[in-house]
């Protein structure tokens, strides 16, 4: 996979490319412990998260650019001629005094080099027509792949992921969608391969569902990565309270004679996109950091598959009736300890909590073990993270922020970052001995007396970085290497 064509823009018309990040790619695949350096920890950020009130609010600031392989920046929009809309420019953009959060999505791979970026297209509240308009028609394709190449290119990103809610639903002109999302996934490899460009997807999940948009070998060869989003599969449209993502199907779901409720949860829906044609590597299981709430018909009906009279209550920083965000949920767990009751579902391996007549099935450390465990056993790519602005990022329920995402990378990187890499790995300036003169030019160098360390000169600053152990900075190719491969 070819990854040239990396650019930023940092002010004006001001382009500069960092080729030299190219080769770091190498520690990704070489620093993680046990076999797994492979997976991939795919996290997406809401970025409305930004206009949360107090606590809650989630700003490009907050994210630990180390905890992740890829960012994917949510939302951009698709216009019915096929043009990308940027739905909050002000936001998004430095135009007209702009608050520029691309720009500073993006530098965060000045301070993680093997981070990658990538800008999701389309959402739920996007809908399905737009793209279907888009996906029939060979000149807006052309015009969406245009347009989305000179957007990546002019702002950083290093991929595009196509987040399509969903082929063949959702809309009145859905009949040819199956087959068009298979051409449209084409036009858009062949336009972003040249440059580099990822090309990733967010899918539905079930079998009863996937089905009906997707023919699994066709789209296969055009994307890096599936993001099977795997949750939403039990909410307060159902009609018994349910957990938002089981890990195994209940006993209750054997007793479904259509054989519906037995495909949502994790396992069925891995082994249907497996035996479907999915190969393991590139399947990135979606896990939620938020639960499903209700409100429960009566306080003695607790269990799972009780009966509820609609939504629960909403989060204080979500403001979302049915839905909790995990950092929503443990605070409100602190703020009213005593009075909530936590559960252990056994068969599906995940928590659910009531407190009177509310009621929510969510994620915690323990149930996201298992399913990075999972992933590990199944040989899966990794995992996906619906979104970072739900976990305790803040560190608020008394332990470290970031403990969901932690505890996932612990399982699949032994206790280490994605990349070996971290704060104290990358400092924005030396504090004593190498310093880039004022006049260096752009790009990486080797520390002079220590093979593993290199810097990064930019406008007179050096960041600074560590070599995972076992590896150190190759000066012929610019990245880390095998220690045995590099002359030192």
């Amino acid at each position: 996979m070819s990854w040239n064509g990396w650019l930023f823009q940092f002010s004006g018309q001001e382009m500069w490319s960092l080729t030299g990040l190219l080769g770091l790619l190498l520690l990704v695949a070489s620093s993680s412990a046990e076999g797994n350096s492979s997976k991939n920890v795919v996290c997406y950020q809401g970025t409305w998260s930004i206009y949360r009130p107090g606590l809650g609010k989630f700003g490009v600031e907050d994210i630990d650019p180390f905890l992740c392989t890829h960012l994917i920046y949510a939302f951009l929009g698709i216009e019915e001629t096929g043009q990308l809309r940027v739905i909050d420019a002000y936001l998004d953009l430095e135009d007209n005094a702009g608050r520029g959060n691309i720009k500073a999505f993006n530098a965060l791979k000045l301070k993680n080099p093997v981070l990658k970026t990538l800008v999701a297209v389309g959402g739920w509240n996007e809908g399905s027509k737009r793209f279907s308009l888009v996906a029939s028609d060979p000149l807006k394709r052309a015009k969406f792949v245009d347009d989305v190449v000179r957007f990546l290119q002019r702002h950083g990103f290093d991929g595009l992921d196509l987040d399509w809610e969903y082929p063949g639903q959702r809309h009145s002109l859905e009949n040819a969608d199956r087959s068009n999302y298979i051409t449209f996934l084409k036009e858009l490899k062949e336009g972003l391969e040249p440059f580099g460009f990822l090309l990733s997807a967010a899918v539905g999940s079930a079998q009863f569902s996937a089905e009906v948009s997707y023919d699994i070998p066709a789209m296969v060869p055009y994307l890096d990565l599936i993001n099977v989003m795997a949750y939403d599969l039990h909410g307060p449209w159902d009609q018994v309270v349910g957990i938002n993502a089981p890990l195994y199907a209940s006993e209750s779901d054997a007793s479904d004679s259509l054989g519906r409720q037995q495909q949502l949860n994790v396992d069925a829906i891995v082994k249907y996109w497996l035996q479907s044609g999915a190969p393991a590597e590139k399947l990135i299981l979606g896990v939620p950091f938020y639960g499903r709430t209700f409100t429960l018909a009566t306080a003695e009906g607790n269990q799972p598959g009780s009966p509820h009279i609609g939504k629960g209550l909403a989060g204080k920083y979500s403001r979302e009736p049915g839905v909790l965000g995990y950092n929503e949920l443990c605070e409100l767990m602190q703020q009213q300890e005593g009075e909530w009751t936590r559960q252990w579902e056994p068969a599906q391996k995940v928590p659910y909590a009531f407190r009177q007549r509310q009621w929510v099935g969510y994620e915690d450390p323990r149930s996201l073990s298992l399913k990075a465990q999972y992933v590990v056993d199944h040989h899966l790519g990794g995992i996906m993270i619906w979104s970072l602005e739900s976990d305790d990022f803040h560190g608020n329920c008394g332990g470290k922020p970031y403990p969901l995402l932690h505890e996932i990378n612990s399982v699949l990187f032994g206790g280490e970052t994605p990349s070996g890499l971290n704060l104290e790995s990358s400092k924005e300036e030396t504090t004593g001995g190498f310093s880039c003169p004022s006049d260096a030019p752009e790009g990486y160098v080797r520390d002079p007396q220590t093979c593993s360390k290199f810097y990064y000169c930019s406008g007179g600053k050096t960041h600074n970085f560590d070599c995972p152990s076992g590896l150190n900075f190759d000066l012929d190719t610019k990245r880390c290497n095998y220690s045995g491969s590099v002359k030192c």
